[in-house]
């Protein structure tokens, strides 16, 4: 957001217009294909935020075998041409084309040759951490939903349709909704959770569980949401459900009863923290 808000004054001082560039995919997964990046936003939530911030162009390429063989001239040359960059700016740790060979002074060079100036950005610290993806990923799986929400600037969601699931819920007397999460979808630490629900306009405070639901022996990992005061038939319908806080982690309990107890206490702690 701060690299967004630089380049809209820099494009309006300029009379020009602003415009990013971002992938589709995370490059690593093409470049290294047994690696594991997790996603942090959907493609088209993230294009849908990028355009609120006040950009004027945003293009999501895909990311391929041939454009990871793209110099770092060939690609930039294509963006000079295609989109006449004027300007470019970067954050200090940036690098693009083959072996990321495109580092702040190599661009600054293309610059000179192509006709764009290149600007690198500092870094946006707070709590003198540097606000990444990498450090949100590790927020994320540490299950820290208010540090989370702190470097977003909103709370972490999940925006996914709902399916059927095993109907454990039901049979405990508190039917789930069952997201279908995307593969490679960032999620947070296995755990229940605080959380909000949107769906059909409206927004219900909620339960939601990350894991394997350990007491019902070995199970796929799931994400699923007790949605308070709600009552209706929505399979097959997307709801966004938004992270506060973290109630307690997974656990595997000796009996249904000592589970539906728990449960029982957990429904009680949200209602409690959205009255607070």
């Amino acid at each position: 957001q701060a690299l967004i808000s630089t380049l809209t004054e820099r494009a309006q001082k300029s009379d020009l217009l602003s415009g990013l560039v971002t992938f589709q995919s995370h490059p690593r997964l093409v470049v290294h294909p047994a690696s594991r990046v997790l996603c942090l936003t959907p493609v088209e939530d993230r294009i849908t935020k990028l355009k609120g911030l006040g950009l004027d162009i945003v293009v999501a390429l895909p990311f391929t075998v041939e454009t990871a063989k793209l110099s770092a001239r060939d690609f930039i040359t294509l963006l000079a041409r295609h989109l006449r960059m004027k300007g470019l700016l970067i954050g200090p740790d940036f690098a693009l084309g083959n072996r990321r060979e495109g580092t702040a002074a190599h661009l600054k060079t293309l610059g000179r040759d192509l006709g764009f100036t290149v600007e690198v950005i500092r870094a946006f610290r707070s709590d003198d951490e540097v606000i990444s993806s990498t450090l949100l990923r590790h927020t994320l799986a540490q299950g820290d939903m208010k540090k989370a929400a702190y470097l977003l600037g909103h709370s972490f969601y999940l925006r996914a349709p709902v399916i059927h699931g095993a109907q454990d819920g039901r049979d405990l007397g508190f039917p789930t909704a069952n997201q279908d999460i995307p593969v490679g979808q960032a999620l947070p630490a296995n755990g229940v959770y605080v959380t909000r629900t949107h769906l059909n306009g409206q927004s219900y405070p909620s339960v939601t569980n990350i894991g394997t639901r350990p007491t019902f022996g070995r199970n796929p990992r799931s994400v699923e949401t007790f949605i308070i005061g709600f009552t209706g038939d929505i399979y097959g319908k997307t709801i966004t459900v938004d992270f506060i806080d973290r109630l307690r982690g997974e656990s595997r309990f000796n009996s249904i009863a000592e589970l539906k107890a728990q449960i029982t206490k957990d429904v009680a702690s949200v209602v409690e923290a959205f009255h607070a």
